[in-house]
């Protein structure tokens, strides 16, 4: 079974309540049992894991290495664009990940546009409110199944039958 790792950062607890005329007003218990219940249409898990500690996040990233994890789904909220350490565990792990945001973060404040975790995903989803998980969640699976036909291809083409 596929899993994957979803990760959110500082104050997305509050989702629902915090400044819904940006973030809308879906709980973040509401976006993991959307997530969980779209992953399970592809045969795969979610473990959900939320921090307002950097800390906290780089040490459960750090683990995707070696747990299993075929694939992360993060909000790294504010940390996105100050914490190098987040951005040095996404890159060390080396399990793909796909940054995800709530709002359209390019079309708010200058700050906002400097994001550090994004050079280390494979991609970002952001602006679509809470269906942002989703399509997140659609992308990562998306790159997960032709890394595997990619590889199953690598293997014919050198004589090894998968």
């Amino acid at each position: 079974m596929t899993k994957i790792l979803l990760l959110n950062g500082p104050n997305l607890q509050l989702l629902g309540r915090r400044e819904p005329e940006i973030y809308g007003r879906v709980t973040l218990d509401e976006i993991v049992a959307a997530v969980t219940k779209e992953a399970a249409v592809y045969g795969a898990e979610v473990e959900a894991f939320q921090s307002n500690w950097e800390g906290a996040l780089v040490d459960r990233i750090g683990g995707a290495m070696t747990d299993g994890t075929d694939g992360i789904i993060i909000n790294p909220a504010a940390l996105t664009h100050a914490s190098v350490a987040v951005r040095d565990a996404l890159a060390a792990v080396h399990v793909p990940a796909v940054e995800v945001h709530l709002s359209h973060v390019d079309a708010r404040e200058p700050f906002r546009q400097v994001r550090l975790t994004t050079p280390v995903c494979i991609g970002v989803i952001a602006g679509f409110g809470a269906y942002s998980y989703i399509l997140a969640l659609q992308a990562l699976m998306d790159h997960l199944k032709m890394g595997k036909k990619q590889q199953r291809g690598n293997a014919a083409r050198k004589g090894v039958k998968i």
